[in-house]
Formats: C-alpha cells, structure tokens, sequence
C-alpha cells in the first residue's frame, strides 16, 4: 500500500472528510473538558498560586530604601566602586537625610542599611541630627566630620546594594549568609548563624515523626486489611476521629495528659516504671509525642488504601512453595506496598515540617521548628521579606523532596 493512499482523507459518498469531523469532535470534547475544570484551575490561581507568588516576591523585593532616599540612589547608579564618591552622591545623601528628618522615611532608611551591616543604623541617625539643610556643595570631608566612616567606601556600597529593586539579602540571611562590606557573599558570624540550625532541626523532627508514624501506622494498616468487617469497621472510625477534633483541642490535651502531674506520669507510676515524674512536655518528647499522634492517620490512610488492592494470595502461595511467612511477608508482601509506604511517608513529612500549633505549645525553646519563626517574623516583627524567605527556601526544599519522592514512588511502581 502506497504511503498516499495511507494519508487520503476518508469520506462518506457524500464527500465529508472522516479524519476532519473526528479531530472537530476531539477539539470540542477538549474544550468542553477545559470548561468544567476551568473554575478549579482559577479557584487554585487566586488562593494557591498567587499567595505563593507573592511570597516570593516580598522575599526579594527590595524598594523600601529607594522610595525614602530616591536622590542618593540615582546619583549612585553608576557608580564603579573603584573611582571616588562622587560629588552629586554626598550632596543627594545629605538631602535625603534633611528631607526624611522627623518622617518615617528616616527610620526606612537606617533600618535597611543596618539590616545590611550592623551599626548603620547608628550611622544614619547620628549623621542626620547633625544636618539642618540641603548643602549642594557638599564635600566628602563635611560628612567625614559627621563620622569618620563616611570616608570609607563600604557605608556607599551598603547604600549601593540597598537601592533595590530586587535584593538577595533575605534569601541568604536565610541560609545564614551576608554581604561583607565589599559586597562578596560570606558566612554569618557564628553566634548569629541561627537558621541552618532551625531547618536542620525541622528536618530531623520530621525524619523521626516520620519514622514512628511508619513504625505504627503499618501494623494498624494490616490490621485494617485482614481484620473481619466488623472489627475493621471500630479500627477505621478509631483512625478517623482525630479528624474530627480540633487541632488545638488536640494538642491542649496532650499538655494535660503529658504534665508531670498528668494521666501519663501518674500510670507509669503506678505500674511501677518509674518513681518520680518524666518531663514529657515542653521538650522535644512531647513534640514527637503530639506529631505522631496528629498525622498517623495521613500514614495510615494511604498504606490501606493500596494494601486493599493487594492479594493475599502471593503471600499463601509463596509459603505453600516452603517459604517462612517472615520471609514471604518480606519479599512478596511488602514489596507490592511500597508505593503506599512512599505516598504516606511523603505525606507525613511533608505536614510535619510545615507545623507550627503543636511544636509551639508542647515543644520547648530549643524545638521549635521553621514554622515558628516564619509566623514570628510575619506577625510579631512585621518583617515580611525575612519570613517571606524563610518560607520560600522551605517550598522550594519541599518541592525538590516531592520530587525526588515521586520518582522513587514511579521507579517502584514500574519494577512491580
């Protein structure tokens, strides 16, 4: 059969192309499918996609120093570093300042530079009381008279790298870097590195969470699968009411039956395992005592709904065949639910890492997790673009692991 004949147009007696009314069809199939999700697409657009957009964008947004000192930014512009400071600079500096005096443009200024290299805060107010007019032929020297520091180039670098628009400073003081006073990227000085410190502790908390949820919620899930319907029936409405029950509520509990004159302590005593009472609130054990008990079920969840697909038949056949029910259960069994250990593992991590109510109210001073301090930044401090980062990098680690995950969730899915 000749390639031409394959790529004639089908017709009808009539003369109506078959191929063109099918692709027509497929086009409004298409269309009307797009329609019905249309309201999800922009109902996730306005609350998911935007917030995070915006998120991102105060993260780097750098415009406040520019809005109160636009003269000094433009005169600066083109400044290489390694001429003098120009002329039209200390004169628009000093301008800025005389202007911004007894406004809160003053207090925008000193704190951006200051947030850039401390003491220049002291800087700019000490420099600005002393001012009283506009001087348009203003020289180096009279700032110098100021402060000495006016005669080194790192308070003009500083002012350099404040003019915005856009700035990588919170993103790398929330990786404990900074800007030295030539500009070059270097580390925090170590009483100040703090937020290594902070993901690094969220992700070990999660890690462990994330373990004992798999730990418990596996068994509970086999149960579920092998148990009579009765009996599987109490066991899955035991594992739904934490749904029902307020998050709060929940944790508010915890401090109750965790205190030292709690439910807890007064068991463990009198059975005999202890003599005085365990601190098991307000430390990293009641943080994993309340994590754990809030997302087993997003552990069990997933893990039962793909064991039910699963037969048990493989495991019978694979001992019938002189196997040990361990090791069937091992390489047989198990291996079918990977995808459901994945899912939830997944799923569990990333919750956890995001917590802020529990950690807050259980954990001590040296537990809590980046959650609290994005909530800090954004509601005690009002420092928008350091939480902003905080949470950006955080989404942008979260993304990288439900990547990595879901290729290990596909890798396995297509070894089966």
């Amino acid at each position: 059969m000749h390639a031409s004949s394959m790529t004639a147009p089908i017709s009808y007696d009539d003369g109506v192309d078959l191929r063109a009314q099918l692709r027509r069809s497929q086009r409004r199939q298409q269309l009307l499918a797009f329609g019905l999700v249309a309201p999800l697409l922009l109902f996730l657009a306005i609350n998911f996609i935007t917030p995070i957009a915006l998120i991102l964008k105060n993260s780097v947004d750098d415009r406040a120093f520019s809005k109160a000192a636009p003269e000094v930014v433009a005169a600066l512009k083109n400044w290489d570093h390694e001429s003098p400071v120009p002329q039209e600079a200390v004169s628009a500096l000093i301008s800025d300042l005389v202007h911004a005096k007894g406004t809160p443009r003053l207090n925008a200024i000193a704190s951006r530079l200051n947030q850039d290299v401390s003491g220049y805060r002291s800087l700019i107010m000490s420099t600005a009381r002393r001012l009283t007019e506009p001087q348009p032929a203003a020289t180096l020297d009279d700032l110098a008279r100021i402060s000495p520091m006016w005669e080194e180039a790192a308070p003009w670098k500083a002012i350099q790298r404040a003019s915005g628009p856009v700035s990588s400073m919170h993103l790398l003081a929330a990786l404990d870097l900074q800007h030295d006073v030539d500009g070059n990227i270097a580390k925090v000085p170590p009483e100040e590195a703090v937020f290594l410190t902070i993901f690094g502790r969220t992700f070990w908390i999660s890690m462990i969470v994330t373990a004992c949820c798999l730990l418990l919620g596996y068994p509970v899930a086999y149960l579920l699968c092998t148990a009579t319907p009765r009996a599987a029936s109490i066991m899955m409405l035991a594992v739904l009411i934490p749904f029902w029950t307020a998050l709060l509520v929940r944790t508010s509990a915890w401090v109750v039956l965790l205190q030292r004159e709690g439910v807890v302590n007064h068991f463990l005593q009198w059975i005999g395992v202890t003599e005085a009472p365990l601190e098991l609130v307000f430390n990293r054990t009641g943080t994993y005592i309340a994590l754990v008990h809030v997302l087993l079920p997003f552990m069990i969840l997933p893990i039962y709904s793909l064991m039910k697909g699963v037969s048990v038949h493989t495991v019978r056949a694979a001992i019938s065949l002189g196997s040990s029910p361990f090791t069937a259960f091992r390489r047989v069994y198990f291996p079918q639910t990977i995808p459901g250990v994945i899912s939830g593992c997944l799923l569990v991590f990333v919750l956890s890492i995001g917590f802020y109510i529990t950690p807050a109210l259980i954990g001590g001073i040296s537990d809590q997790m980046i959650g609290y301090f994005i909530a800090h930044f954004t509601t005690e401090t009002a420092n928008w673009p350091m939480g902003a980062a905080l949470g950006g990098i955080l989404l942008l680690i979260t993304i990288m692991l439900l990547a990595g995950l879901g290729y290990l969730r596909g890798r396995s899915r297509t070894s089966r």
